[in-house]
C-alpha cells in the first residue's frame, strides 16, 4: 500500500548568517535574526545611518521599508525550505515563481517510484467514497508503473549499461503516474520573493493544495524571520479553509 498525505511537511534548511563589519558598526535596537540585521544593514548603508539617528529597532526599521515599498533591501535574505508531501501538480505551480527563487526536485528520471507515495486532493478530504475512489485510482497507477518498468527493463534487455537501461525504463513509465504523485523540492528564495508568492499563493483565489503549502511556509517564515513576514494575517475563509492576507503589497 502507498503513502498518502494530506498534509505538507515544511523544514527550514538554510537562513541568512551576518557578520556585522566592525568598520561600519549599526546601533542595533531590539530582538533581531540575522536576516533582518542583514537587511537593515543594507537599507542603512544606502544613506550611511549607521548611528541609528531616531534609535529605531530593526524590526520598526523594516516595517518602514515594507511600508515604504523600498523592498529591494529584502533581496539579501534568503531562505532556504524542504517541501515534502506536496504533488508534482503543486510543484508545476509553484515552479513559476521565478524571479529570485531557485529549485531542486526529485527527479521521476533517476528516482524508482514503484513505492511512490501520492498527496490526497484537499477537496476530497473527508469524503469517504471520493477518497476510497480516488485511492484505487492511485494503487492502480502504480501497480501499471511497476508493470511498465519490468516489461521495459526486458525490452531494452539489449542496452549493456543496466543503470542507463533502468533510467530508460523509469523515464518512459512515468507517464503513467498522475499529477497526486508526491514529490520533494529545496526552495531557495530572498525574502521579497517569498513575499510575492505567499501573497499570491495564500490568498483565497489559490488552488487549494498550493494554499495550503502557502500557510504552511508563511507559519515557518514568520517564526523564522517575522520582521519579514509579521505583516500576514491568517484567517478563515468563506470556503472553511485558512488563507492569509497581507498588510503591504508588492514590496
Amino acid at each position: 500500500m502507498p503513502e498518502f498525505f494530506s498534509a505538507p511537511r515544511v523544514t527550514l534548511l538554510a537562513q541568512p548568517a551576518f557578520s556585522a563589519p566592525a568598520h561600519l558598526p549599526v546601533e542595533w535596537q531590539g530582538e533581531s535574526t540575522d536576516g533582518e540585521r542583514l537587511t537593515e544593514f543594507a537599507g542603512r548603508l544606502c544613506y550611511m545611518s549607521q548611528h541609528n539617528p531616531a534609535k529605531r529597532a530593526t524590526r520598526d526599521y523594516i516595517e518602514n521599508i515594507k511600508k515604504q515599498g523600498h523592498g529591494s533591501v529584502l533581496e539579501h535574505a534568503t531562505y532556504s525550505l524542504l517541501l515534502e508531501g506536496v504533488s508534482r501538480s503543486l510543484t508545476h505551480e509553484l515552479v513559476r515563481h521565478r524571479a529570485g527563487f531557485a529549485y531542486s526536485q526529485l527527479s521521476q528520471r533517476y528516482v524508482d517510484e514503484s513505492q511512490a507515495a501520492f498527496v490526497v486532493p484537499p477537496a476530497i478530504i473527508g469524503d469517504e467514497a471520493l477518497e476510497g475512489a480516488w485511492r484505487a485510482q492511485m494503487e492502480a497507477a502504480q501497480a501499471a508503473y511497476v508493470a511498465l518498468v519490468e516489461q521495459l527493463m526486458a525490452r531494452y534487455g539489449w542496452v549493456a549499461d543496466r543503470v542507463h537501461r533502468r533510467k530508460m525504463a523509469r523515464e518512459a513509465a512515468r507517464g503513467v503516474l498522475p499529477n497526486s504523485t508526491e514529490t520533494k523540492i529545496v526552495v531557495t528564495a530572498n525574502a521579497r520573493a517569498w513575499r510575492t508568492m505567499l501573497e499570491l499563493r495564500s490568498s483565497e483565489g489559490a488552488e487549494m493544495e498550493i494554499r495550503r503549502a502557502a500557510i504552511a511556509i508563511l507559519r515557518l517564515l514568520q517564526a523564522t524571520a517575522p520582521g519579514f513576514f509579521a505583516d500576514f494575517e491568517v484567517y478563515e475563509a468563506e470556503d472553511r479553509r485558512e488563507a492569509a492576507r497581507i498588510s503591504y503589497h508588492k514590496v
